[in-house]
């Protein structure tokens, strides 16, 4: 067959298909040309999930005539000074999104700078008229308007592939949502078919250690419970900085869709980051459970290419490893940091549970009325009716009348079912679950001892050949000394194999072929052999659960304010090895709504 230039047209409907795959897309690309236009007011408005109307409009510096003539032409922008794809620091910088919207859509785009008049183009199917002058914001006030209508109608094809109308909304919410994220200091609206969807005031930028204007934009987005329970992340290595909010292990989800990471404000999507957060957050989480954050990633424009997919939303970092671990460790610390702090929606569901009793019989909310008195004649009358008085299980010390403020989980005062230790506080009461405390802290002791290097080493009676790819044993050799300090001592053996002589003595019973092949797998990945350490750290975590004291054994008084105070002093008490909640607390206030008091 003969080899033809394809006709303009088709070009740009096929760079469409690449560039604008649903309406969600187009709103993605129109929102970051207003951000990089340095708006900071931005209103989008969507009909029929898109399909038949997009409508962005912005603050931003707007465009001439002769800028409007341009931007609809492909591969025309203003973001890439001196073509250098090496140092993008702008939100788009490929040229592709107005004209590809305008190949399959009508377009029409009206602008104004601050110093010159309103212009506007439209294009058709490909076809542009215009810029002509247009009474667009006649108060002089600049930016710009961009609408789509009739998204893919030149494409029909393309249109039969879009899903419901709520679909593609949802799809467009969660892109608004992304971006409002990177950008606290902008302020957001979305209408959908006439109905406000989202209404974000723009958050004053207070960058720092507390970081209150992302919060609290974070916590619009994310829940009201987010900024109550999450922890601030601010790390800095190497000219990479991470920070954000991790939430705690005990204020978790069901999937990993409360997970965001952006690069240089940019929102991304990356595996990298799925893998860091389920490393960080595995001593305190089930594996089918997922925390909830948002991570901000800054470094220099040359340490990642952003220029991997036309979407924009793939990243490659040029030290992956680096990245991963510094994420993980920047999760650790603020954990860490967060002490035995648990999520207060554990208190809510606590309080949720409780069904206030308002249906005693008269006789006995009568007698409850009454001053206690051990002269009561009334007591020896009504004694058969009421509940048996209930003795405290365990045998308790005089303790102060009022615990100290410095005292976060109190002063013990009772031990129930042998399982549940009642403590009270400067201003409420906590219940702790014995067991999974004491499996919390023996858990962090021995996690201290493999990070002091007191990992037991055991050799093997018959040393053990993996058959690898040379560049396996290659990479796995140049790592045996680091191997060697978690307990596992290997060599090369041949150019296609290594030789295991001895195993952490913890790890006796592992399928030592299937551990040694992981391993070259994270070290091709991200450069560090993490499988070995969480493999380690989850045998830990198993012994920590049958070595810890049980439910049903009782403690006296000193053994409950012993496990009290080592909770307080160790980082991340306030979850058990699984992320359940190793205590309750709930405030005097809370308990005394619960009695109508309040």
């Amino acid at each position: 067959m003969t080899i033809r230039r394809l006709s303009e047209g088709t070009v740009n409907r096929i760079a469409a298909g690449e560039v604008v795959e649903r309406p969600a897309s187009a709103v993605k690309e129109l929102v970051e040309n207003a951000l990089d236009a340095g708006a900071t007011r931005i209103d989008v408005a969507t009909s029929n999930g898109g399909a038949d109307l997009i409508l962005v409009e912005d603050n931003g510096s707007g465009m001439e005539a002769a800028d409007l003539a341009l931007a609809v032409e492909r591969h025309a922008t203003s973001k890439l000074p001196e073509d250098d794809l090496s140092h993008i620091v702008t939100m788009g910088f490929r040229g592709e999104a107005l004209p590809s919207i305008g190949a399959v859509a009508r377009l029409a785009i009206a602008s104004r700078t601050a110093s010159g008049d309103a212009y506007e183009i439209r294009v058709e199917g490909g076809a542009a008229s215009g810029p002509h002058p247009v009474g667009f914001r006649a108060n002089g006030q600049h930016g710009t308007r961009v609408e789509v209508r009739e998204l893919f109608f030149a494409t029909p094809a393309r249109l039969k592939f879009l899903k419901s109308a709520r679909s593609e909304d949802l799809a467009t919410l969660d892109v608004i949502k992304r971006l409002a994220m990177a950008r606290p200091e902008v302020g957001f609206t979305l209408t959908m078919d006439g109905r406000r969807a989202l209404d974000l005031p723009a958050e004053e930028a207070t960058l720092g250690e507390d970081d209150a204007g992302r919060l609290r934009r974070l916590s619009r987005i994310m829940g009201r419970d987010f900024a109550d329970n999450a922890a601030p992340v601010n790390v800095l290595r190497e000219g990479v900085s991470i920070t954000g909010f991790a939430g705690l292990p005990t204020y978790n989800r069901a999937n990993a869709q409360m997970q965001f990471l952006f690069v240089n404000g940019r929102p991304v999507r990356d595996k990298l980051l799925i893998g860091a957060v389920r490393g960080a957050y595995a001593d305190f989480l089930a594996r089918d459970r997922h925390p909830a954050l948002a991570l901000f990633l800054e470094c220099d424009p040359v340490f990642v290419d952003v220029n991997v997919h036309p979407a924009k939303t793939e990243v490659r970092f040029r030290d992956a490893g680096l990245v991963r671990g510094l994420i993980v460790s920047s999760l650790k610390r603020a954990l860490a940091d967060a002490g035995h702090r648990a999520a207060t929606t554990v208190a809510d569901a606590a309080l949720a549970a409780f069904r206030p009793q308002t249906t005693a019989p008269f006789y006995q909310q009568s007698y409850a009325s009454r001053p206690a008195s051990a002269n009561d004649p009334a007591r020896s009358f009504y004694a058969p009716l009421l509940p048996a008085e209930a003795a405290p299980a365990a045998p308790m010390a005089e303790a102060p009348m009022a615990p100290p403020s410095d005292l976060p989980l109190g002063v013990a005062r009772a031990q129930l079912h042998e399982t549940y230790v009642v403590a009270q506080t400067a201003d409420g009461i906590v219940i702790v679950d014995q067991h999974a405390a004491h499996e919390r802290l023996v858990y962090e002791r021995m996690k201290k001892a493999l990070a002091n290097g007191g990992i037991a080493r055991q050799p093997l009676l018959i040393p053990e050949v993996v058959d690898l790819d040379p560049a396996e044993v290659t990479r796995l050799a140049g790592r045996a000394a680091e191997l060697a300090e978690l307990g596992l001592v290997l060599e090369a053996f041949g150019p296609d194999a290594v030789v295991v002589r001895e195993m952490p003595a913890m790890l006796e019973k592992a399928d030592i072929k299937g551990l040694v092949r992981d391993l070259a797998d994270d070290i091709a990945e991200t450069g560090n052999a993490h499988s070995l350490k969480e493999r380690l750290e989850e045998v830990a975590g198993t012994l920590a659960c049958h070595t810890s004291v049980r439910a049903g054994r009782r403690l006296n008084a000193e053994e409950m304010n012993a496990l009290l105070r080592e909770m307080e002093a160790t980082p991340h008490s306030g979850q058990c090895n699984h992320g359940r909640p190793t205590y309750v607390e709930l405030k005097l206030s809370d308990i005394e709504r619960l009695f109508g008091r309040r």
